[in-house]
């Protein structure tokens, strides 16, 4: 057989040619004139297009600012982005505004804001204050001698066993804001022992504040000698000394009392029953107001003095203290724990289901 020998030079010239191919490009690309530098320009440009829609195709359409993992970083571009919206909130309102000073009486109505308060579902109990039902039964309730002027109130606070300090201030600052009321220390008495001792003396109402570690946690309201007893929750109680920009101590003048938002009929005798705890004839040279505001079924309690500086204007400076009360239950009667008569009774899972439904 003949064996032909394959000489190595032609293999170094093949690889010499694949070699040189690249080399002879990049010389035409630097040796020759401005067209081979529009090429390379041209190139880079696609490179870097081509590594742009890589990266965009990485990352997911919606990116959040949770899916970074570094917490600190993850603060910074939500502080960003909270940023951003603001000023393109303001820059909206700013935009808006002029061209409403633009159209001047032609500008369209400004939009109502979609609230909790304005999307209420309607309660079948709302009471229509030209009801003559409503009337009839606020002339023959347990606050009709009270509004027909035949009684004046007479309160009498006391709290739960061993209190301390902090409910005491509170039961002695309470007193300062209602007229004709009187602190008494429990001693260890059943409610049902002290109820008799108070209808003998002529007390129209008893104020028990319950507390717990430490602090003022519940209240019992009960209207003497017929009822009802109200019983509250208690938060967010801040005493006198704990308000910023308060004024001078109240004055012994009988304050004037603000309802607001109190509704349903549910809502009417719980206002009926704050209402009769102060005198009906207000003494309006004190220039102090007491008001009871109900929003989302939890009601405010604040005590302000006012002073008009013109026709227009009106300071307030509040005076303490201020809480937060919410309606557990509503009992007929006095207070009894075991064999009283409930007319309604808060239950959470079933009607703090929907959010814009109220029960005042």
């Amino acid at each position: 057989m003949d064996i032909t020998e394959v000489p190595l030079s032609l293999d170094k010239k093949g690889k010499k040619k694949k070699n040189k191919s690249p080399k002879k490009k990049k010389c035409v690309s630097q040796e020759g004139s401005g067209e081979g530098l529009v090429v390379v320009e041209k190139k880079e440009e696609e490179d870097v297009k081509m590594e742009k829609s890589e990266a965009a195709a990485a990352f997911p359409p919606t990116f959040s600012v949770s899916e970074i993992k570094n917490k600190q970083r993850r603060h910074l571009m939500f502080m960003k982005l909270k940023q951003e919206k603001r000023k393109q909130k303001m820059q909206l309102k700013k935009k808006k505004k002029k061209e409403r000073e633009a159209l001047g009486d032609k500008a369209p109505p400004k939009e109502v804001p979609k609230t909790i308060e304005n999307q209420r579902v309607y309660d079948e109990t709302t009471v229509d204050p030209e009801d003559e039902e409503v009337a009839f039964d606020e002339g023959t309730d347990e606050f009709s001698s009270y509004f027909n002027g035949l009684t004046n109130p007479k309160v009498l606070i006391t709290t739960s066993d061993r209190p301390r300090g902090r409910t005491v201030k509170f039961c002695e600052q309470l007193a300062n804001v209602i007229p004709n009321a009187h602190v008494y220390y429990r001693r260890g008495l059943a409610l049902k022992r002290v109820i008799p001792q108070c209808v003998a003396r002529n007390f129209t109402y008893l104020m028990v504040i319950n507390e717990d570690r430490k602090v003022p946690n519940g209240m019992v309201l009960c209207h003497l000698p017929d009822g009802p007893t109200a019983h509250f929750k208690v938060s967010s109680v801040r005493l006198r000394k704990e308000l910023k920009r308060r004024g001078k101590d109240p004055t012994e003048h009988s304050p004037e009392v603000i309802l607001n938002n109190f509704s349903t009929r549910l809502g009417h005798s719980i206002g009926r029953l704050f209402a009769a705890l102060f005198p009906q004839d207000p003494q309006f040279i004190g220039r102090q107001v007491a008001t009871f505001h109900n929003q989302r079924d939890f009601i405010f309690f604040r005590f302000h003095r006012y002073i008009f500086k013109n026709e227009k204007r009106v300071g307030i400076q509040e005076l303490g203290p201020r809480f937060t009360l919410k309606l557990r239950s509503l009992q007929k009667g006095t207070f009894d724990s075991k064999f009283g008569e409930y007319e309604w009774v808060l239950k959470r899972h079933e009607m703090d289901a929907c959010r814009r439904k109220f029960q005042l």
